[in-house]
């Protein structure tokens, strides 16, 4: 990786703590897989800014998204704010959609689930889509980082 690359990348990801609190067990391994994955292999970068890579934190405040961005050094870059109100009903659906999901696998056909899990990916990547649009100009992403983000934004309503 050349020393570009390297600049445009998370290094860390963190879940604000307050805003979340403690899943259940199955919860936290989802969120620790996402954040994995999400460190192992992204692109990230703030438009106009050469100083990564980057360290984000996400989080919920005062019933909005916040991305909390800063050198890997912990030097402040940029906090963005999003509303969640283009996000509530995808994400409504996407959770409905899960729950439907957990419980075919106890009683459905392989073909059922496989059919529940097919919606639940393209809403997970409707998700991804309307992040990214909600980002841009603000953090340069690719469609897969945008998905994995996503993966932890739904992380933070598991609370409710």
């Amino acid at each position: 990786m050349d020393e570009g690359e390297n600049r445009r990348r998370l290094v860390s990801v963190t879940l604000d703590e307050a805003s979340i609190g403690r899943g259940s067990p199955d919860q936290e391994h989802e969120r620790a897989i996402a954040i994995y994955d999400l460190v192992e292999q992204n692109s990230f970068g703030i438009p106009g800014h050469q100083g990564g890579p980057y360290a984000l934190k996400i989080a919920l405040q005062d019933a909005k998204l916040a991305f909390d961005t800063q050198t890997a050094d912990g030097e402040p870059v940029v906090t963005h704010i999003l509303s969640l109100s283009p996000f509530r009903r995808l994400l409504k659906d996407y959770f409905m959609v899960c729950e439907s999901y957990y419980s075919a696998i106890r009683t459905a056909t392989p073909s059922q689930i496989e059919a529940i899990d097919m919606g639940r990916r393209g809403l997970h990547n409707d998700g991804a889509t309307l992040l990214a649009q909600r980002l841009e100009g603000k953090i340069e992403c690719d469609f897969e980082t945008a998905r994995r983000i996503f993966t932890l934004v739904t992380a933070l309503h598991w609370k409710g």
